[in-house]
């Protein structure tokens, strides 16, 4: 299956980086006009290479996004990718973890929710809204209460928007990703062993061994989902959560 985005504008979050990276390529790839959000002036660079347009902006800073979507006269395709992951365990009185609780419901929820709405006058019927959730909106994980209840907030809006935003002609989905290797899964791995006192390695091997399909998965893996799910061949879909995660989560 091949996939032509040639003469639509998509603008992907969190792309500086990551899976959010990996689908700005394949984007690129595809023909797309390309917009990068990320906060970090590595966007910048990394877009100019895919012949794309970069902004920084952190996505929770109206300001920052109201002046990068000035810019835009069309966004076709909106990938909410951004997200901000950190533990947040309940038994913590630090004032450092309910800081981080609040940024990742912020960053993870209120963001997404800032950039859709600015996206949306721009989005012409046949549009596609994908959103970026998590194998963990739909199970738990202990330590990591605040990113599992807002990728579960992220699945809640997905079917939420889609039934607003259906009479419109505009799809909305969600990819949920298993175990990747990216800077923010690996740095989440390091602290699980940390809390746990395993090594790495092993609680890697016990993560893959839970998978169907062994190996873990690298952002250009789960890239074609989000092409698939904003193009045509996904006309009568939306309001749907789909997984890829090597069968870590087989429902």
């Amino acid at each position: 299956m091949t996939h032509d985005f040639s003469r639509r504008t998509v603008v992907v979050t969190g792309a500086s980086r990551g899976i959010g990276l990996g689908i700005a390529e394949a984007f690129a790839a595809a023909g797309a006009d390309l917009v990068m959000i990320a906060d970090d002036e590595a966007v910048l660079h990394r877009a100019s290479a895919l012949g794309g347009r970069g902004f920084v902006a952190d996505i929770v800073h109206t300001g920052a996004l109201d002046a990068a979507f000035a810019q835009l006269d069309r966004v076709d395709i909106l990938v909410n990718n951004a997200g901000f992951e950190r533990m947040t365990p309940i038994d913590s009185l630090d004032p450092a973890t309910e800081a981080t609780f609040r940024r990742i419901i912020e960053v993870n929820v209120i963001g997404t929710d800032l950039v859709t709405r600015r996206a949306l006058p721009r989005m012409p019927r046949g549009g596609a809204i994908v959103n970026t959730a998590s194998i963990w909106g739909r199970v738990a994980e202990p330590l990591f209460g605040a990113y599992v209840a807002s990728k579960h907030a992220i699945i809640g809006l997905t079917k939420t928007w889609a039934k607003e935003l259906g009479p419109r002609g505009i799809r909305v989905n969600a990819v949920c990703p298993g175990w990747v290797r990216t800077e923010a899964a690996m740095r989440s791995l390091a602290l699980m062993a940390e809390r746990s006192g395993s090594p790495e390695a092993q609680l890697l091997e016990a993560i893959v061994g839970a998978q169907a399909l062994p190996g873990l998965m690298e952002p250009a893996d789960v890239a074609a989902l989000y092409l698939w799910l904003a193009g045509d061949q996904a006309a009568n879909v939306t309001g749907q959560s789909i997984s890829v995660d090597r069968g870590e989560v087989p429902w």
